[in-house]
């Protein structure tokens, strides 16, 4: 079974994912910061492909984008990272995030062949069209047992979460707003109804929040609202200040407790 399925199957709530790009702070540190991840307990990682246009993030994401490019990171260094992470003693799901430029132009069948390869359970595409979601991408994806997860905002139209929901696998990305990345201190009143709508549902997959999570109250808000969390600018801004991932995770659960 899929680890994202086997993850949601065996888990239902209060769980929490962390993205980090790829490539930042040091060409070499993915592999060191998954290990990292996984020791602190962590239930999945996402790994972002760096590009140079990351039109759905904020600014501390795009400066790692950056600075990743900049020390020589690419899709298929990416890839040779991963190679044999799974005998290494990574058991827990990894996803990657990337935008279609870079995964378009490795060519589809190639890009889903090589997440299999390396043990990548899931992919999002922030920006990938919907009907070339369908027509294209997921046969591929399905072919090779590899999950792409959606994203949903507060203007996203009841139908097309209903469409999502039918037609894709693993998790339902909640994004809190319709805004880039980025912490947020809390969730308002206007977020909150959304994430009321989006319960009351009734949808079949399991649904994660994203965007704007940085400290204890916007956690606990997100983990109530949905089967949990996923961090991605407040852990990427501590590993670009203290360089270490233990560290920068021991800082970030501690601004999650407090």
């Amino acid at each position: 079974m899929n680890r994202i399925n086997q993850l949601f199957l065996e888990r239902h709530s209060n769980l929490l994912s962390l993205y980090f790009c790829a490539g930042h702070p040091t060409v070499e540190s993915v592999v060191p910061i998954i290990k990292s991840i996984q020791n602190h307990g962590i239930d999945f990682i996402e790994v972002g492909i760096p590009f140079s246009d990351p039109m759905a993030d904020g600014p501390v994401i795009q400066d790692a984008a950056t600075k990743a490019l900049r020390n020589g990171m690419t899709l298929n260094k990416l890839f040779s990272q991963l190679d044999g992470i799974r005998n290494e003693g990574v058991t827990l799901p990894l996803i990657l995030m990337g935008y279609m430029n870079p995964i378009y132009k490795f060519g589809y069948d190639a890009f889903f062949s090589r997440c299999t390869e390396v043990g990548v359970d899931g992919v999002i595409i922030p920006d990938l069209p919907f009907r070339d979601y369908m027509d294209e991408v997921k046969p591929i994806a399905d072919h090779y047992d590899v999950r792409v997860i959606m994203l949903i905002t507060p203007e996203t139209s009841d139908e097309r979460i209903r469409f999502i929901d039918e037609h894709t696998d693993g998790f339902i990305y909640m994004v809190s707003s319709a805004a880039i990345t980025g912490a947020q201190k809390e969730f308002n009143e206007a977020k909150q109804a959304y994430f009321n709508k989006v319960n009351n549902m009734g949808l079949q997959h399991p649904r994660m929040i994203g965007f704007g999570i940085s400290n204890k109250q916007t956690l606990q808000s997100a983990q109530a609202n949905a089967a949990g969390a996923i961090i991605g600018s407040k852990f990427v801004q501590l590993l670009d200040e203290q360089g270490n991932p233990d560290q920068a995770l021991d800082s970030l659960m501690d601004a999650l407790s407090h």
